[in-house]
Formats: structure tokens, sequence, C-alpha cells
């Protein structure tokens, strides 16, 4: 079992930037972090639509994935050290606006890196971004 929290989430102007945090960490105490075995992928849903995917990352880390609208404006890392997980938005659009979710796929086999949210096993609360004048 795993706890996925995300923070970062605020009020920004278009063109601006923000970066969201995905902290991973063991439901029981004492327990090894799984984040560095975990694909990652970060989702948005507004109200009316479907959960959608904006990027993930696989666990090796080798390989990432953006949709067209957030390929060369959005980066996704994370830092092993504190097994926190990051989406780093730039060029930031109104249409960016929703609740951005963190999610951590754990099972070994493919896809690695899946922008379904089917494929995940673990979520967190969400965050707000707005993206407004």
């Amino acid at each position: 079992q795993l706890r996925v929290v995300e923070s970062g989430g605020n009020l920004a102007q278009p063109g601006g930037s923000l970066r969201l945090s995905c902290e991973v960490s063991p439901a029981a105490a004492g327990s090894p972090s799984m984040l560095r075995y975990s694909s990652i992928g970060w989702f948005r849903q507004v109200p009316g639509k479907e959960r959608e995917g904006v990027a993930c990352i696989d666990r090796w880390e080798g390989l990432t994935k953006f949709t067209q609208s957030t390929e060369g404006r959005f980066t996704i890392y994370r830092d092993g050290a504190t097994n926190t997980a990051y989406l780093q938005m730039n060029r930031l659009q109104p249409e960016d606006t929703g609740i951005y979710y963190c999610a951590v796929r754990q099972t070994l086999w493919s896809p690695s890196c899946p922008m379904e949210a089917e494929y995940y096993e673990y979520w967190g609360q969400g965050t707000q971004v707005t993206v407004s004048s």
C-alpha cells in the first residue's frame, strides 16, 4: 500500500509556471519506499470530463510521454532521495486549468508508461490548478 500526496496547485497567469509535487510513501511506517520501482502518471480532470493523462514517466526513467498539448511545455521527473515526483508546467494556458492527480503504477509488465487512468493502482487526492488572468 502506498500513500500519494500532491501539492503545488495554485492560481497562475497565462504564460506563467507552476511545479506540482507528488510525494509517494508507504502506508506502513518503516516500509521501504517503492517509488523507484513505480511508474508515475499525472492526470488532469475538469468538471464534466473524464480524467485525462498529461504526462508519465516509467520506472526506469528512460521513457516519458506527454500529450500533444503538453509536449514542450511540461516536464516530468522525480527525486529518488525524497521519493517525490514532479510536474513542471511552463507557458501555462487557460486550457491547463483543472484538478491534477498523481498516480502510481507498480505493476511490472507493460505498459510501463501508460496515459490511461485504468492502469494505475494508487492515486492522490488532487491539487487544483487555475490558469487565468
